[in-house]
């Protein structure tokens, strides 16, 4: 049984994500990126205030009407600072939000490592999935800010960062993933 609490979450999510998709050929209903996240950190046993925060992981990001102070006072300071140490300054450019990012990983608490790690784990796997049913891998790299060789590039150094603040069994699958990537690639 879910609490409350990440109940209120979920709902925050689809409702701030309504009429967003992933990007890639089937084009889902971006709510499902957050949805596999909180799924994901349930899994590994993490508190519901990590869940509640990978549900919001991008709504101050993405969403017009979410700000740090709003998920605040709608899911409290913890989320609110969980979702801030996630969240990508979108007035720089690719390539200073992937650095950041990779930058960040030491200084951030170990829920915001769990909020990470699920991001990432799951953008992965989607590419994986994206990269092994495309017809032509090109027109999937086409998609990425970076390309191909620096979204890989970017994607280990931040992989190998969060793996090295892990529990063993989620590092894992993020090297794992990260690789598969590489091979794909």
């Amino acid at each position: 049984m879910i609490s409350s609490s990440v109940e209120r979450a979920l709902r925050a999510c689809i409702e701030a994500h309504d009429g967003q998709f992933r990007k890639g050929k089937d084009a889902a209903p971006y709510a499902v990126h957050p949805t596999h996240m909180a799924i994901l950190l349930a899994r590994v046993g993490a508190p519901d205030h990590v869940i509640e925060a990978a549900l919001l992981h991008d709504t101050v990001e993405d969403c017009d009407d979410w700000t740090l102070e709003r998920v605040a006072a709608e899911f409290g300071d913890d989320v609110a600072q969980l979702v801030a140490a996630v969240t990508e300054d979108k007035s720089l450019s690719w390539a200073e939000r992937k650095q950041r990012a990779v930058d960040h990983v030491p200084h951030m608490s170990a829920d915001a490592i769990l909020v990470k790690a699920a991001d990432k784990l799951h953008n992965l796997a989607s590419l994986i999935v994206e990269l092994e049913n495309a017809e032509d891998r090109d027109v999937v790299w086409a998609n990425f800010k970076g390309g191909r060789g620096e979204t890989l590039r970017m994607s280990r150094a931040l992989v190998a960062q969060l793996a090295a603040r892990l529990p063993e069994a989620l590092a894992a699958e993020l090297r794992a993933a990260v690789e598969r990537v590489a091979e794909l690639a």
